[in-house]
């Protein structure tokens, strides 16, 4: 099967834009709680009504301090109540929201504002605020800076603008409002940069629309509905987590958000949502954390049984069911483990959304097996996040799902994923030669290699561009190898190597968080770092056992033949990975580059 298609079953209107559900859910249900806000007192409700007057009032703020219809306003911050009540606010204004990582550092955020032409800039914190300050010189376009956070400096970008606005009326919001057009851009996403510059991607109000309704017109979308509650906690700049925002927000659902993620478990636990959305490595760290806490006080054995137990579970029910010993032992694990990892996750967790890299089959079907669905989807910023999502009537683990409704996959002769349809960004923003090499007649290239079968579930087998050819000719794709090495509670990351090398290998990091827990059940010293560890007997045996673990799921010349073991975990911050955590090759290629030579050495 080289193409499959899903007619959308909406029409999005010319003059439709993603504000029009702040406004509609203010006339037709004003009191339906569309947030939840952290406060110190833990979580206060907002009412639809009361969303949309604030939503109103900074957007006055927003035209009164000069912002015009069409111009770009810089959004930095975490992910907050802030961050969707400014952007549904600078659409308010006729304007375009450019997100940027909180992360980021200044030559990105000069690039990025400088690229975009921002004509204002919302930053978060007083740190993010010293970073314009450095470089708004060299910035003359940007008019206006404003800070969320109230400092003795300055006053907090909500009441600034509020109080700036109050001459405004509300019709010459509800103007800006009616002169969006669907074909309008919305936001200028910059991709993440795992190689060279971010480029900015132009979706526009239609794009945001597409994808909203495209969800709601499949079985997730039940879902995301009114009485439903999610929190997030991924980066808001990150497309995947504004989508699948915009879709519940579109729907009525409940949403929290907190950028706590040490104490994510606490928060899951006071805010219980019904669905949760994320990336893989967010649902291999809650089950490595699990995994290694059991085994800590003796009950490694039980927890590795119940593990067994709830894969096979799952794997059964896509093959005529579990048999009744299985059954039986399913539920006796419910009562002794599952439990408790649901209760991990608020108690009330149906389901989750994972997006924005491979999930492992055995992960998936662990939490499908202990009752928390994990409907994996695929797409890119390109796409507006999901082109593709499983879903509670439609799910084969394995796949990444058929194309959501509107939308189109095709398989190139080369095995590269084209994507097509509704949720297909309009190009790259300034850079004509980027963007004809992305689209051809409307298909966007992916640089994704896969395959779709006949019912069109898409299979994801590795990016183009991260093809390892070995020098005995071997084509690896080194996702798969990575994920599974990830899967081990000690592993933090992963980068598979071999390029023209004769055989396979690994650069391996050692998760931070599991290895106290470790040198205490090894009998280590304390003190101990990993760099003094890197050769230990005991570390390099269940490395060893992670490896072969891994080299499982490969052929043999796929097979890792060595690895080397690193003193310390890729991070954003030292700039091996991007701010959803993506590998970024070649500056570990780069950096580690004596490490790659060491495992190829006689």
């Amino acid at each position: 099967m080289r193409e499959f298609t899903v007619p959308a079953p909406f029409t999005i209107e010319d003059d439709a834009s993603v504000v029009d559900a702040v406004f509609a859910h203010e006339k037709t249900r004003p009191d339906v709680v569309v947030y939840r806000r952290a406060t110190r007192d833990g979580w206060s409700d907002v009412r639809a009504a009361d969303f949309a007057a604030q939503v109103r009032a900074v957007a006055k703020g927003l035209i009164a301090s000069g912002v015009k219809q069409g111009d770009r306003v810089a959004l930095m911050s975490s992910t907050r109540y802030e961050w969707p009540l400014l952007d549904y606010a600078i659409w308010s204004a006729g304007a375009v929201t450019v997100p940027v990582y909180e992360t980021s550092s200044s030559d990105q955020v000069r690039w990025i504002l400088e690229n975009s032409g921002a004509a204002a800039m919302i930053a978060e914190t007083v740190a993010h605020t010293n970073i314009l300050t450095n470089i708004l010189p060299v910035l003359p376009g940007v008019a206006t800076v404003l800070q969320i956070d109230a400092s003795a400096e300055r006053p907090g970008a909500i009441d600034v603008l509020t109080d700036a606005g109050a001459q405004i009326t509300d019709a010459t919001v509800a103007y800006r409002v009616a002169a969006l057009r669907s074909s309008d851009p919305a936001t200028l996403v910059f991709t993440s940069g795992t190689t060279g510059r971010p480029k900015g991607c132009v979706l526009t109000h239609s794009n945001l629309i597409a994808e909203s309704r495209g969800i709601a017109a499949s079985s997730i979308g039940r879902m995301l509905t009114e009485g439903r509650t999610t929190l997030m906690f991924l980066p808001m700049a990150h497309v995947l987590a504004r989508a699948v925002s915009i879709a519940a927000f579109d729907q009525g659902a409940t949403l929290g958000h907190t950028h706590d993620i040490p104490h994510l478990v606490d928060n899951f636990g006071s805010f219980r949502p019904h669905f949760i959305l994320s990336v893989p490595r967010v649902f291999e760290k809650v089950y490595n954390t699990a995994r290694q806490k059991a085994h800590g006080d003796g009950k490694g054995k039980i927890f590795d049984a119940a593990a067994d137990t709830a894969v096979a579970y799952s794997a059964a029910r896509d093959t005529g069911g579990p048999s009744i010993v299985l059954r039986a032992k399913h539920a006796v694990f419910d009562r002794l483990v599952y439990g408790k990892l649901r209760a991990a996750l608020g108690g009330q967790c149906e389901l989750a959304i994972s997006g924005g890299a491979p999930l492992g089959e055995r992960l998936a079907h662990f939490y499908r097996g202990i009752g928390v669905t994990i409907y994996e989807g695929y797409g890119l910023t390109e796409t507006t996040a999901a082109a593709a999502v499983n879903t509670p009537d439609e799910q084969r683990i394995g796949t990444v799902g058929k194309p959501l409704p509107g939308n189109a996959v095709r398989i190139a002769d080369d095995g590269e994923i084209l994507l097509k349809g509704g949720v297909v960004f309009e190009g790259y923003w300034k850079n004509d030669d980027a963007t004809a090499e992305a689209l051809t007649d409307g298909w966007f290239h992916t640089g994704d290699l896969g395959a779709v079968d006949e019912d069109g579930f898409i299979a994801i087998t590795g990016r183009k561009k991260e093809i390892i050819v070995t020098a005995g000719g071997k084509n690896v794709s080194p996702a798969g190898l990575e994920d599974s090495l990830r899967a081990s509670a000690l592993i933090g990351q992963a980068m598979v190597v071999g390029d023209q090398k004769p055989f396979i290998g690994a650069l391996i990091t050692i998760d931070p968080d599991a290895f106290p827990g470790w040198k205490q059940r090894n009998g280590k010293d304390e003190g101990a770092t990993v760099a003094d560890l890197t050769k230990d007997p005991d570390l390099v045996a269940e490395i060893d056992a992670a490896v072969a673990e891994a080299n499982k799921t490969v052929s043999h010349a796929e097979s890792i033949k060595k690895y080397r073991i690193l003193p310390a975990d890729f991070t954003e911050e030292g700039g091996e990975l991007t701010p959803t955590m993506k590998l970024k090759r070649a500056v570990v290629q780069k950096s580690y580059a004596s490490d790659i030579e060491a495992i190829y050495s006689k």
